[in-house]
Formats: structure tokens, sequence, C-alpha cells
């Protein structure tokens, strides 16, 4: 995580290190308690510098590097701050100054972050102290780019759960009640021929034979055939996901995949439609059929019933981020908040997103029809809809482990771009396929759990921490495009997954006020007025937001700290007048048989 003050480690993760400090005092310090490292980090260099810090002004403070993180302590007598900045969340590191430069620190690097935070520190012009951190720091924040490995595969964190075990397809289509007498198993993608970007475990129609399906791919985008994600328990309807058809300027249609959409609608004999939702503006399919794609024409598919959700592409998402941070790094201008805030449009996108998904959960739910989601590539717009959907429909996916599996199965599995999305240990920051789908599709859950406070098991710190392990390389789970190249990377072999971490310390992700429900379904309310920023995620390194705890939870978890601890007395007392009383039959035997006898208000 981002924050040193935060930041837990198991047993093992701060190594002992030879190397010894002076501190200001006099007193020799081991370096391991200056630096707290993870096993697997070593110390690549340190340095003087000024942090100019956007809050507090310049502070003067060393840096220290290491082959995972970028840790600053200051050297003030009156200011504790620390930096604690993992390289995988550097975006751009830029000289500021050069050597003419006459102003105070005027002269230094500036570096860019993909967390909202910019980072800028001033250095001494003699001896080439900018030159050679700026070479260290280029080196070890961009791995990829200088032939080293991703800080994960050297990492050589051990955890007590097994990460890598959270999702496993066959068991969690079982759950959901597959295969049956419409669906069944595939394994035509077991070596990724049929599609490399989706998993080698597909769900497709009975009726419908390998050999149909490889026709089928020949007229979707990158081979993304449409297969199932989830089943209603009840009424049997769908949720379906694939990529645009290869339509193109002439309108080409291919008998194949008509009649294959036909046997998706006929799985569920009480609808006469399959609903197809593109999530793209209709205006963006149409502008698509230039470069072969398109979408299903009445013409083509006369059982289907086509709507665009009109959410934009990757490229208009990410200029919209980089809106939000220029209003909230490093100064909130609280007199044109609204304003600013409008003009970032990302609210707007996010309330798109939701309405979208909650067209699909409705549409499934009320038993209307089944539906058939896509965008252009069916890895972006087409994940964070399926994903929300599900989250609405499936009260499983609210658990911990159920929203683990949901990540891996609808984002990891089905070949979310999450190195081109995000860039990992890639210096090319303004890549074209850099893009902050996942980040909306986590604000977009964190926004449901505003309105649905009982609904979900996890609480903020769950989110927040996720959206930290998307950029930090310390785990394997978000690395690279799709399933065949991390099969090819052995990155569950060779790397530490971020469940493990999270499942391994359960509690701190706990949401108190957690309700388990069976097949409630959440429509979330996603008008403008029931939107917010995410002021606890985009804002949380300006310490002029105070970020509050929740008076309520926190009068909650002293409640139930309390209970505990009642309990264990009791227990306590139990044992103790166990060892008085010769006579066993006379005493109470359990703690719940003394409760009677106890007023609490539990």
């Amino acid at each position: 995580m981002a924050s040193a003050s935060t930041s837990k480690y198991n047993s093992r993760s701060l190594e002992n290190e030879s190397i010894k400090r002076t501190s200001r005092e006099g007193v020799n310090l081991e370096l391991s308690d200056i630096v707290p490292r993870l096993p697997g980090e070593t110390l690549i260099t340190d340095k003087e510098v000024i942090y100019i810090c956007p809050f507090n002004g310049p502070i003067k403070g060393r840096v220290y590097i290491t082959n995972y993180r970028l840790y600053l302590r200051s050297l003030e007598m009156d200011s504790a701050l620390i930096l604690d900045v993992p390289l995988g969340v550097i975006s751009r590191i830029e000289k500021m100054g050069g050597a003419t430069s006459r102003g105070e620190n005027s002269y230094g690097l500036d570096i860019t972050c993909k967390d909202m935070r910019n980072l800028r520190f001033a250095l001494k012009q003699e001896g080439h102290s900018r030159r050679d951190m700026f070479e260290i720091l280029t080196k070890y924040a961009f791995p990829l780019a200088h032939s080293l490995p991703l800080f994960a595969f050297l990492s050589e964190e051990k955890f007590n759960v097994d990460g890598w075990t959270v999702y496993n397809p066959v068991e969690e289509y079982r759950r959901q009640g597959l295969p049956n007498h419409h669906w069944r198993i595939t394994f035509i993608n077991k070596c990724y021929e049929l599609c490399d970007t989706y998993p080698a475990l597909l769900v497709v129609p009975y009726r419908t034979s390998d050999d149909d399906l490889r026709r089928v791919a020949t007229f979707r985008s990158r081979n993304r055939i449409p297969v199932l994600s989830w089943i209603h328990p009840e009424n049997k309807m769908v949720i379906v996901r694939c990529s645009q058809p290869l339509v193109g300027m002439s309108g080409k249609r291919n008998k194949d995949d008509e009649k294959y959409l036909d046997v998706i609608r006929e799985t569920n004999r009480q609808t006469s439609k399959l609903t197809i939702y593109d999530a793209r503006p209709s205006v963006n399919a149409v502008a698509n059929k230039a470069t072969g794609g398109g979408y299903e024409s009445d013409d083509a598919y006369h059982n289907a019933e086509l709507s665009f959700l009109d959410i934009h592409n990757i490229h208009v998402m990410r200029e919209s981020l980089k809106k939000v941070k220029d209003i909230v790094y490093p100064n909130v201008e609280e007199s044109h908040w609204l304003s600013s805030l409008e003009s970032t449009h990302w609210l707007e996108h996010i309330k798109l997103v939701l309405t979208g998904a909650i067209q699909v959960a409705d549409k499934v739910s009320s038993g209307k029809s089944s539906v058939l989601v896509h965008c252009s590539d069916g890895w972006d717009r087409t994940a964070q809809l399926t994903s929300l959907a599900m989250l609405m429909l499936d009260s499983f996916y609210r658990s911990i482990e159920g929203f683990e599996i949901l990540v891996q199965k609808e984002w990891i599995s089905f070949g979310h771009k999450f190195a081109s999305r995000i860039g990992h240990g890639d210096k090319n920051h303004a890549d074209a396929d850099r893009s902050p789908i996942f980040l909306q599709f986590i604000d977009c859950v964190w926004q449901m759990s505003k309105q649905f406070p009982t609904a979900f098991e996890f609480n903020e710190r769950f989110l927040v921490t996720i959206l930290d392990h998307l950029y930090s390389c310390r785990f394997g789970t978000f690395l690279f495009n799709c399933e065949s190249a991390r099969e090819r990377q052995k990155v569950t072999e060779r790397t530490v997954s971020l469940w493990s971490l999270i499942n391994s310390s359960k509690e701190k992700f706990k949401n108190p006020f957690y309700t388990k429900e069976i097949n409630r379904v959440l429509y979330p309310v996603a008008s403008m007025r029931h939107l917010e920023l995410w002021v606890n995620y985009y804002i949380r390194w300006n310490p002029r937001i105070k970020q509050q705890p929740n008076p309520v939870e926190q009068r909650y978890m002293e409640l139930l700290a309390l209970r505990d601890d009642y309990i264990k007395r009791l227990e306590e007392l139990q044992l103790a007048n166990s060892a008085k009383l010769s006579d066993p039959p006379t005493s109470p035997s359990s703690p719940s048989q003394m409760m009677p006898h106890v007023q609490t208000h539990f």
C-alpha cells in the first residue's frame, strides 16, 4: 500500500541489514529501522534531497530507493513526514531546471504518479547527483524498458493463505448450476488456439458444436465469441459477453453467428427476443464499421433487440481522469469545486456505466430476456457492465472472496488488458492504450457500497488496497494482458497473489454492518444527485482534507470489542468457578449457560 503509516507486513516483511546509519543523536541505527523492506526488496541507493511539499513547503530529507519503493524520511526536527511510494505507481520522471537554474530549489526531479500525486525533489547541482538519481529511478520504476523483472517476480513474501486458489472456474460455474441441459463447458480454448485473450475454459450453448464455435469466431473481433458469464438461478436468463461483429462498411453477414445468437436465445424458451447491449455510443459503433467492426443489424438478427448504452471509449476516460487529477492535487479550489468537478465529466461517466449495468441486471432479473453485452473488443466496457450487473444480481459476489472471484473471472481471466491500461513497468507514459477502466469499475462498486451500507462484506479499505496494488507490481494478480500471457510467464508459480495478503488478514477489510442476504437484487440510484466523488481515494493525499471515519462504524466496532471482552471475562469466570466447585453438575458448563445472568446490551 502506498502509505507507510498504514502498511503492514507479515513477520518476514522486514529484513535485517548489516549496513548501519548514524542518527542525528549519534546512535547507530539499523537501516531496516529506517526503511521498511519486504522479503526480496534490496536497497539501491540513498540521497539527501529537498522535498518540495505542496502543502508544507520545502522539507529537507533523505530519499532511499529500493527495487520496490521510493521512501523519504524528513531530516527536520519539527517534521515527521514520510513518503512511501511503490515504484510501480510512478508513470513519469522528468528533470526540472537546467545547469543555469538559479532559483531556490529549481533544480531536481518532477515525478508524476498514477495515484493522483506529483512529487518534486530539489537536488544539488554539483556532482551529477540529479543524473544518478534520475537514472536509478528510471531503471527500477520502468524495469521492462531495461530488461529487468517486475518486483512481483523478485518478492519473497510468504502468507499463510494461497490467494491463487481463490478462483477455480469449474467450481464457480458449478456454483451457478452449470453445466445443465442447455449449457455445456468446453475446452476448445484449452491451448488458447480459438482466442488467445479468452480463458481456457468457456461455457457455451449445449446445442453448439466446437466446429460451430470456430466458424463464429471468424466473425467476431479478436475471435472473442459470445460465451456465458452468469445464469439466473430461477428464471435461467443469462448474461453473455463477446466482442463486436465484423460487419464492416459493406454490411457483411455470417449465418453461423446469426444462428448462434438464436441458439443462445432459445436456451430459455420463456423469451422471444435476445437483448443486445452495445456499450458504445451509436455514432462510435457506426464509425467502427470503417475499421471492419460494427454492430448487429435488425435485418440480420431477427430475434434480437439492440440498444446502445453511450459509454465513451478509453481515450475519453483517460482525459476525464486527468482533469480530476488537476482539480484534486495538490490544491482543491473550494470556491469553484462543483463547477470544476462537473467539467471533468468523471461522475457522468460513472453514471452511464452504472445505468448500463442496471439495465442489464433488470432485464435478466425480471425474466424479460437473456442479455448479450459487447463493446468493441469486449475487454473494457464489457467487463465493467457484466461484473457490475453480476454484483447487483448475485449476493455471493458481495462477500470478500466472492468479489475476488468476480475480479478474477470477469476481468483477469477474460482478458482486460491490465498491462496496457496501467503500463506496469513501462516508461511510455503517453501510450494511447493507458486508461482507468478498472478504476472506474471500483469507483462504481464504492458508489454502490455507499447506497447499500449493509450489503457488502468488504469495507472501503478493501477497495483502496486493490487499487493501490493495481499499480504497485508487488503482486502478480494484475500483471499482463490475458490468461495465456500469465501462463507463459508462470505467474501463479513465480509470484504471490494480492488475495493472499487480503485473505490472511480479513478482519481489516470487513464491513461491520454487513448483513448477509440471499437473492436480494441491488439497484443503485444512478442519478447525478446520488453520486459523489470518492474523496477518501482521490483526495487522500491532501492533509487539509481530513478523512473522517464513520462515527457510527467506529462506535459499532467499539461495541463489538466490548462484547468480545465480556465473553472472554465470562469464560475466565467459568474456568475459575469450575476449579473452585467440587461438584461439577452444579457448575455451568459453558459461557452460553451463564449468559442469562449477565445483563448486557448484546
